[in-house]
């Protein structure tokens, strides 16, 4: 049985004296502080005050806090945003506005994936997304395909910000001094070539922009062809 279709309390033992809200904000707030490897229901308990046991009234394991905890944040992602009938771009602002909630909970990239951890907020999430493509002429598994597929793009670009901005700048200027002296030496020409080749958007290629233009590409080949003519 999920969490999502337990009693929000057990009803054996004293009354609750915590809500499974405070427990998730606990456990999210360990997490933004420590990563996902600071989360543990001991720890979420000595957060709240109280005896490891008695969260095992609420919930019944550490994978019941994970789904806690995304289906919470996932709720941070604004979906009151009008669509606006171009699937492309609307799946493409949505994409953005997940990834700045990834940004803004950095585990959150490194929650294991499952194709069914979806509580409330989750359930509501993926209903504006298959709305957003309505008319999209595809069978709604594949439309359920695609809305996973943004989502692992998103978290994987988020991934990638989040260690970049971690990241010591003298081991980035490193390697990108290793790569211009690889490349140098001619045994790579097609990489030489299109390191060379002027970006699309100047020399500097913000995270955001990058993200964007690549989130685009992606949901075009899947989506346009799909679209009424």
């Amino acid at each position: 049985m999920t969490v999502w279709a337990r009693p929000e309390r057990g009803t054996r033992g004293p009354a609750a004296v915590h809500s499974r809200a405070d427990l998730t904000a606990a456990a999210i707030g360990l997490a933004d502080q420590g990563g996902l490897a600071a989360v543990s229901t001991r720890q979420v308990a000595r957060t709240l005050g109280t005896g490891q046991a008695s969260l095992y009234r609420y919930i019944s394991s550490r994978d019941d806090l994970l789904d806690l905890m995304t289906d919470a944040v996932t709720g941070e992602v604004d979906l009151d945003v009008p669509l606006g009938g171009d699937p492309v771009e609307d799946l493409a602002a949505l994409a953005s506005r997940t990834k700045a909630v990834h940004l803004r909970h950095p585990w959150l990239p490194d929650v294991p994936p499952e194709p069914l951890r979806l509580g409330p907020r989750g359930l509501d999430y993926l209903e504006y997304a298959l709305r957003a493509m309505s008319p999209v002429t595809l069978p709604g598994r594949s439309k359920m395909e695609i809305v996973g597929l943004m989502n692992a793009l998103v978290a994987q670009f988020a991934r990638a910000e989040l260690q970049l901005s971690r990241g010591p700048a003298a081991r980035q200027a490193a390697q990108t001094a290793y790569l211009s002296e690889a490349v140098a030496q001619g045994r790579h020409p097609y990489v030489a070539a299109a390191l060379a080749a002027p970006s699309e958007t100047g020399l500097a290629q913000a995270p955001q922009v990058l993200f964007e233009r690549t989130m685009r590409r992606v949901l075009t080949g899947l989506i346009a062809p799909a679209l009424p003519s």
